[in-house]
């Protein structure tokens, strides 16, 4: 038996609020948890819709149902799984460049700043993102999620990449799956390659808190995200 691969075409949706125009200051891309809807996720984020920021949801390209419930077979999606799990990265990070281009091609993007939010398993997503795509992410934010601890450090153009993207690590204390011992890992990480952090941590659990929300969206100057 032999594996093979092929690139395949395929239609794939991200949703967006405020309006793409001239009084646009910030672009906000937030990627979502297991098992969410980029939809849903992004009502959690309406918080900071303003009128200065647009805010930009993609969806994960792995759907699937929640529930076999014959009268509740809700739906979720997936950025990626074990299987294949390569192939799906660089198709996840070649998806997100191409939503940057989509909607920064119609704004001045030297006038504006980009920020990459990533809740959950949105975390990993946005952070190999922010490593290996071509688009230029101003201001990392991981949100309840695991820095990836496979993504090489080593190499020189991802902590460039990284450390130009002031980097926020934002965790509720109450957290059953981002503990202190993998905050401690993923500090311990970013330390050993000198890229620039701070923690925001709060009180709650694995959850998106209106407070942090209006917090990261009132601290938008590179003053404030020194480690």
């Amino acid at each position: 038996m032999q594996e093979h691969h092929l690139s395949v075409s395929r239609t794939a949706r991200y949703f967006t609020l405020g309006e793409s125009s001239r009084a646009v200051g910030e672009v906000w891309f937030a990627c979502h948890g297991y098992g969410q809807l980029a939809a849903r996720f992004l009502e959690k984020l309406r918080v900071l819709d303003d009128g200065t920021r647009y805010l930009v949801a993609p969806e994960g390209l792995s759907r699937f149902y929640l529930s076999e419930h014959p009268t509740e077979r809700r739906v979720g999606a997936s950025w990626m799984t074990r299987e294949d799990r390569l192939a799906e990265i660089e198709d996840y990070v070649r998806y997100l460049d191409a939503v940057y281009a989509d909607v920064c091609g119609v704004l001045d993007r030297a006038q504006v700043t980009v920020h990459a939010l990533g809740f959950s398993q949105g975390v990993a997503t946005v952070s190999r993102w922010a490593a290996m795509g071509k688009a230029k992410i101003d201001r990392l934010i991981l949100w309840g999620g695991e820095f990836p601890p496979d993504l090489d450090l080593t190499l020189g153009t991802v902590v460039t990449r990284l450390s130009a993207a002031r980097l926020t690590l934002v965790y509720g204390r109450a957290d059953e799956f981002i503990t202190p011992k993998i905050v401690g890992t993923i500090v311990t990480r970013l330390r050993q390659y000198d890229i620039p952090y701070t923690e925001l941590p709060f009180d709650g659990g694995h959850e998106l808190n209106e407070s942090v929300l209006r917090q990261l969206g009132a601290s938008t100057s590179p003053s404030a995200f020194s480690s």
